[in-house]
């Protein structure tokens, strides 16, 4: 289809994005241009304005700041976080930017993007939930703090305000006997999750279960995290494989979705190796570290 007529604008400053969507109520942020495009062409979206981020190089890239919390500028392109060096504690980052849908897509788009857009299936939901992740806000003089939790509200609708632009995100990465990983089921067509398995989980001094988060996306309408699991798992050792296997197929926040790709049975199946897969990754890597 041929999109709307709207303006268009590449910024160059944070400022001058922030002060284009206060002037104007009908401007969507241009990233990577992922799922903003094909929904301004088929007419799902008729933005007045496109406000172009991607030549703004202070939300580009990586970096570690204070008590080693780590930064991800939101213009960052999947691809440049596969095997980035300051993320090498953290490799559920790369685990999730090398499966996310085909290579044309992890070059152009954004993590930032992906985030702010809430899809239900996509990777980096699980991820940003599992690792109590901190998204950073930018309106005209004001900047806000949403963490993980509070970040994904409905079906593609996530905190990001009118006239707020998403400018990092910010993970706090644990230190010995730590272990992170994510594992999902791919749609064929797309490359979404039809279940996407994100784990952090720390071991203390016994090889017991000191902390753990699991984030699961491409099962609810909303990306969420299986608190139910969390429970049962924490302080404990890690369960044989039967125990696990009980355990991960009783993750009572699960309300999984029914459409053409998977019915509600097959996708709570799915949920339970999936999960049991990226423990056990996860688990993996902490004894190891």
């Amino acid at each position: 289809m041929i999109p709307s007529q709207f303006d268009y604008v590449a910024a160059h400053s944070v400022d001058q994005v922030t002060q284009l969507l206060a002037d104007n109520a009908n401007a969507k942020i241009l990233a990577g241009g992922m799922s903003l495009v094909p929904a301004v062409k088929a007419r799902l979206k008729e933005p007045a304005l496109l406000v172009d981020i991607g030549r703004i190089s202070e939300l580009v890239g990586v970096s570690s700041g204070l008590l080693g919390k780590l930064k991800i500028g939101a213009v960052t392109t999947h691809a440049s976080l596969i095997d980035h060096p300051e993320l090498a504690g953290l490799p559920i980052i790369a685990d999730t930017a090398r499966v996310i849908a085909d290579l044309q897509v992890r070059n152009r788009g954004t993590i930032g993007g992906s985030l702010a857009y809430a899809d239900p299936a996509a990777d980096w939901t699980a991820v940003f939930l599992a690792l109590e992740g901190e998204a950073v806000l930018k309106s005209r003089g004001k900047t806000r703090k949403v963490k993980g939790e509070d970040f994904f509200l409905s079906m593609m609708t996530s905190a990001v305000e009118e006239g707020e632009l998403l400018t990092e995100i910010r993970f706090s990465p644990d230190g010995k006997r730590a272990g992170n990983a994510y594992v999902k089921h791919r749609q064929p067509a797309s490359g979404l999750a039809l279940a996407g398995v994100a784990v952090n989980l720390v071991l203390d001094r016994k090889r017991r279960i000191e902390k753990l988060s699991v984030g699961v996306t491409g099962i609810n309408a909303v990306p969420f995290r299986a608190q139910s699991l969390r429970a049962r798992m924490l302080g404990e050792p890690m369960p044989d494989e039967t125990a696990l296997r009980a355990h991960c197929e009783q993750i009572e926040e699960a309300d999984p979705m029914e459409d053409l790709h998977g019915s509600v049975d097959y996708r709570r199946a799915l949920l339970a190796v999936i999960a049991r897969k990226a423990l056990s990754l996860a688990h993996q890597r902490a004894t190891e570290s």
